[in-house]
């Protein structure tokens, strides 16, 4: 009885070997072999848009001129609603500042704005009161716009900041008497239910060719005195602010924007 139980546990045991053995020699089939075209897809193909010519101050094809030099009908006063009082002349508009602040008359969402800005050659004045003005994005959040070659103020409040929140990352100013290149990219906030950002609003803006802020996250709507508040909202239009400072106007020219 022994032998015969030994035997039994020597053959089960000699079974289970053998069936391990055959669970390891057990082949499944290899992944298949990549080749380039497995990861290439070509639909659905991006709208062509043809480029704007810098020698001519053209805007991209897609995008919506906001002033072409001849006149501001895509603009009207903040402040009555009715045509922008600014002063167009040789291609160019010369802030008016008894008109006050202009806004477009289109509301947008995200989008990428360009406009190009020049500081009187003859400027006078220091800090805050030298060729002040500014941007605003939706309405709500303000891209300074200030001279600060060879002009210190503030830095949350300097040419490129997003005013009183964030300084730019560095200060590519051209003198007074040239013409300075605004590029910014612009990515609305998302809002929750009960009004607060389920994702803030960011910004990136190119100064000159030069990046002063680099998808930056705004805190909350500029304000001029206390902190940034939030404010749910949709879209909202581009202001150029008309600032209230001594100092001689400053003038823009060549401003389109593209909806993203």
């Amino acid at each position: 009885m022994k032998r015969f139980l030994a035997l039994s546990l020597a053959v089960t045991a000699a079974m289970s070997v053998a069936a391990f053995a055959q669970q390891e020699e057990k082949k499944y089939p290899e992944p298949e072999k990549m080749s380039p075209r497995m990861s290439e897809y070509w639909t659905p193909q991006p709208k062509v848009v043809t480029p704007g010519d810098i020698k001519t101050n053209t805007a991209p094809s897609d995008a919506i001129v906001l002033f072409d030099g001849k006149d501001l009908s895509a603009w009207k006063s903040k402040k009555t609603g009715e045509a922008a009082g600014w002063d167009v002349k040789g291609g160019v508009v010369t802030v008016n500042k008894k008109a006050g602040d202009i806004m477009t008359k289109e509301e947008f969402g995200s989008f990428q704005l360009h406009l190009e800005w020049r500081i009187p050659k003859d400027i006078e004045g220091k800090s805050q009161a030298r060729g002040n003005s500014g941007v605003f994005l939706q309405g709500k959040y303000e891209v300074q716009i200030l001279d600060n070659y060879e002009n210190e103020t503030y830095v949350n409040g300097m040419v490129g900041s997003l005013y009183k929140q964030t300084p730019p990352l560095v200060n590519p100013m051209r003198k007074p008497g040239e013409w300075n290149v605004y590029d910014i990219i612009y990515t609305a906030p998302v809002f929750k239910e009960d009004g607060t950002y389920l994702y803030r609003p960011r910004v990136t803006v190119i100064l000159n060719g030069v990046v002063v802020q680099n998808n930056t996250e705004l805190l909350g709507t500029t304000e001029y005195i206390g902190f940034p508040k939030v404010a749910k909202h949709g879209d909202g239009p581009i202001i150029l602010q008309s600032h209230g400072d001594p100092s001689k106007p400053i003038s823009f020219r060549n401003m389109w924007i593209r909806k993203m």
